[in-house]
């Protein structure tokens, strides 16, 4: 009945439908034995029409809205309700003529209708109870259909965001693979060659290395961790960038050492340093790169700015712009109305700002 909800909320919703069949059983009830006449059948004959509305509704929403109006079987759903307006009209006017009727409060209402009005000729009261019950059926019909509409879009929505999340993930895992390969073969080419060189940065290179790769297949792995994790791990990965880089280049790093820890969708801000540290290295002109992040009043702002080397090629621009652009889908969906993204570049440099409000 509640396919689209929760458990919590379909418990909510039969409570609620249940409070209010009983509040529609009681309160006519309650009214009749303290201000009615003793007579029965007006209650009796209210509750038939009563059960008749709800057969339409329950009819209409646990089964035609969803198996004909929503499946694009239009015409069969209206020649159904039809079909049902005239079935229960036809089920209460049987009962109320039949086994409700009282021939002697009948006459004494005609004789004192007759008495008040001056008419001999009786109104049409049977066409006046079609109306009504046509009326009273067509609202409950629409009631039922756009509870059933929207019982729909929630479907539809809560199947959107299973999707967005499955994306999310398989871009995360994207993104993992797209750091490990490269980045991990460079940096044991690097800690090799130190090895011979500088015996104790190897192994400090080494244990860091191993973090990373800690951090990429263990942590990372829910598509959440902790910030100072995160931030941990974009410091062990620029100082590993840091073993293959020339003293021409000027390094500017910046993270917070004390804030209120939080929970973060991690490798977030991986491609914007893995972007300067690739196109923002010249191995003979100067150049450098600025990677800054602060964290305070619920709010991250990063920056990262780097010079545009002149031996960066087309197909690297191209392949950094595809990264980007998962990191804005990233956003979008992690962070909706919550960043702001500003990505600018001449020919001499390349800054990215961002700013994303969190909610601790």
């Amino acid at each position: 009945m509640f396919k689209s909800i929760s458990i919590s909320d379909k418990k909510i919703a039969l409570i609620l439908h249940a409070i209010a069949w009983v509040i529609v059983i009681i309160i006519p009830l309650y009214l009749s034995n303290a201000f009615g006449d003793g007579d029965q059948h007006r209650l009796y004959q209210f509750y038939v029409h009563t059960f008749s509305a709800v057969l339409i509704f329950y009819v209409g929403y646990l089964w035609l809205v969803p198996k004909f109006f929503l499946q694009d079987k239009k015409a069969l759903y209206l020649i159904i309700l039809v079909g049902l307006i005239l079935a229960t009209y036809g089920i209460t006017s049987f009962i109320n003529e039949n086994l409700l009727s009282d021939p002697v409060r009948d006459a004494k209402f005609m004789e004192a209708f007759k008495k008040a009005t001056g008419e001999k000729t009786p109104p049409p009261f049977k066409v006046f109870g079609f109306f009504n019950h046509v009326i009273a059926s067509v609202l409950i019909s629409g009631f039922a259909m756009g509870l059933g509409v929207m019982e729909k879009l929630k479907q539809n929505e809560k199947k959107q965001k299973e999707l967005e999340k499955e994306k999310l993930n398989s871009e995360l895992a994207f993104l993992k693979n797209q750091v490990s390969p490269h980045f991990f073969f460079n940096t044991l080419n690097n800690i090799y060659a130190l090895i011979g060189i500088d015996g104790p940065t190897a192994q400090d290179s080494v244990l860091k290395l191993s973090k990373l790769m800690r951090y990429l297949l263990y942590e990372s792995e829910n598509g959440e961790t902790q910030m100072s994790h995160e931030i941990d791990f974009m410091k062990n990965y620029i100082d590993l960038m840091k073993l293959r880089l020339s003293p021409r280049v000027e390094l500017d790093i910046d993270f917070p050492k004390e804030f209120l820890d939080f929970t973060f969708p991690p490798l977030l801000f991986v491609p914007f340093i893995e972007n300067a540290f690739k196109h923002g290295v010249s191995s003979r002109d100067r150049s450098f790169i600025t990677i800054r992040m602060k964290i305070e009043n619920e709010q991250i702002s990063f920056i990262s700015e780097n010079s545009i080397g002149k031996s960066s090629q087309p197909s690297d621009m191209q392949h950094s712009g595809i990264g980007l652009k998962n990191v804005r889908k990233r956003l979008n969906l992690l962070f909706p109305e919550q960043h702001k993204l500003k990505i600018e570049q001449n020919e001499q440099i390349f800054s990215v700002k961002l700013s994303i409000e969190i909610k601790k």
